[in-house]
């Protein structure tokens, strides 16, 4: 197939959300021929007065990604795990790089890690929950600097034995620290908002996720990353829309493939597909529909 590689979030918050569920999607995104498999954070959501949910955020609890990945590793083979995105500082680097690295060791080298440093959105909706960063006991001025520093501790603790880190925010005493990456590193993208952090992502990372929910935003911010040395992989999340409210094969096809022609236009290396946000559908459903997608679009099935 040309054009962007295709994604598969899995369904891990909302009515759907279970273990079943989790092995349904996962194992036809593989068996159909899509990329990767992808889930993201969220710690919880604000219950006061003034909270407004603008972003459209998962109102339900959202299950731990590194476990939910781990699990689909487990019952796939070949499919490419994301997590897309995880918030870094939320914990501290060194349990944080082991824990992805185990699941990278037990996938056997299928995982593409997305951070985040909290909050997120769009330009015309973006949030900062400053609930998780008091529940992660974590300043929110732990951002920016606070973050570069934790993805270089985290990288270190990749590298040889013995590794060693002294930074502002993080110490590591020189130790020996594992497990290691299955080929000696793990693809870090970082998810980015603004130019100043799209511009960070490309001199520091391998790759940038963004979301799309206008494209020619997403194209100016393709071009920002591009413009700042970026070589790596974009990576675009999209929410298939229905004109009608539902959600048919048809639909959901037709929706996709316009998406896949705008992502490609604007310069996407893959795209990844959420059915479990506007309208939740049920695993089994989701199984027809990739197939269907699939099917439309020549994937390699197996």
């Amino acid at each position: 197939m040309d054009g962007p590689r295709i994604g598969v979030s899995l369904p891990h918050f909302g009515p759907h959300v279970g273990p079943d569920a989790v092995v349904t999607v996962a194992q036809a995104a593989e068996r159909f021929g899509f990329h990767a498999v992808s889930v993201s954070e969220r710690l919880l959501m604000p219950v006061r007065p003034d909270w407004s949910n603008d972003a459209g955020l998962p109102e339900s609890h959202v299950w731990e990604p590194l476990e939910m990945l781990t699990w689909a590793a487990a019952h796939t083979r070949r499919i490419r795990m994301s997590t897309g995105i995880v918030n870094a500082i939320f914990q501290p680097p060194i349990v944080l790089a082991r824990r992805l690295a185990t699941l990278d060791q037990l996938s056997r080298g299928r995982l593409d890690v997305g951070l985040g440093q909290g909050g997120g959105g769009t330009a015309q909706t973006s949030y900062l929950i400053p609930e998780e960063f008091t529940a992660a006991g974590v300043p929110i001025e732990r951002r920016g600097a606070g973050f570069v520093e934790h993805v270089a501790a985290m990288r270190a603790c990749w590298g040889p034995d013995p590794v060693e880190f002294h930074g502002h925010h993080y110490d590591i005493p020189r130790s020996s620290v594992g497990p290691k990456p299955y080929a000696g590193t793990i693809p870090v993208f970082f998810a980015a908002l603004v130019r100043s952090t799209i511009e960070r992502a490309a001199q520091q990372a391998d790759g940038v996720v963004l979301v799309s929910l206008d494209w020619d935003e997403t194209r100016t911010k393709i071009g920002w990353y591009r413009e700042a040395g970026g070589t790596g992989t974009v990576v675009v999340n999209t929410i298939p829309t229905y004109p009608d409210g539902k959600v048919t094969a048809a639909a959901f096809t037709d929706a996709v493939l316009a998406d896949l022609d705008r992502a490609a236009a604007v310069g996407a290396d893959e795209m990844y597909i959420s059915l479990n946000l506007a309208i939740p559908v049920p695993p089994v459903q989701q199984r027809e529909l990739l197939g269907t997608l699939a099917a439309k679009l020549g994937l390699d099935q197996t």
